[in-house]
């Protein structure tokens, strides 16, 4: 995804409202960031309350923004937490600024490898960075539940079957268990259709 993105000509940014300590850790629990990520610590949110996103508790709203060259605001998506954006919008978005953009958004189109729905009893949609995914792949391995893993930014088919399951929103994790949808992490709800005990 990072590829396409430098393709582009584009550059990625992260930034939290978290000290730099606290960046480096989930980095580190995630394998290591390629982008740089910058620390809205101190003074606390000045960053994100310039961009209206500094909830009164000091926390952050989850957004994507997207500059052009010259500095002016082109996208801004704001969502919740475990929601996906929808990449596609994303990348459209970026082909529209430069032409350049435009053919490495092309390119990247042409690998896109859509599949229908895996043939398993446990499928779960997911992200390589989604937090609530990372839990319930522990609780899977941790009870052996055989489940096949089927990454949304890879699929677009499977990016649209979680959208129309989650209300538009390409939320994740998504559960198909034996034709039981689950949209999200709910423990209780997975342990229930899953049949094991907590």
């Amino acid at each position: 995804m990072l590829a396409l993105f430098e393709g582009m000509q584009t550059q990625v940014l992260g930034l939290s409202v978290d000290s730099v300590p606290c960046l480096k850790a989930w980095a580190d629990s995630l394998g290591g960031i390629s982008y740089p990520l910058l620390s809205d610590f101190y003074p606390h949110g000045k960053v994100a309350k310039k961009y209206g996103v500094l909830r009164r508790d000091g926390t952050t709203e989850r957004a994507l923004f997207v500059l052009d060259r010259q500095g002016l605001l082109r996208y801004v998506d704001v969502h919740d937490i475990d929601q996906q954006p929808d990449n596609q919008v994303l990348f459209r978005t970026l082909a529209g600024i430069d032409p350049l953009a435009q053919q490495a958004y092309a390119a990247y189109q042409a690998t896109l490898q859509p599949a229908p729905e895996p043939q398993a009893e446990v499928v779960m949609y997911c992200t390589a960075w989604c937090p609530a995914c990372r839990r319930a792949r522990q609780v899977l391995e941790q009870y052996k539940v055989n489940y096949v893993e089927v990454d949304i930014t890879r699929d677009p088919e499977a990016a649209a079957r979680v959208r129309g399951w989650a209300n538009g929103n390409e939320t994740t994790p998504v559960f198909n268990i034996r034709g039981q949808v689950i949209v999200g992490y709910d423990l209780v709800k997975l342990a229930k259709a899953l049949g094991i005990e907590l």
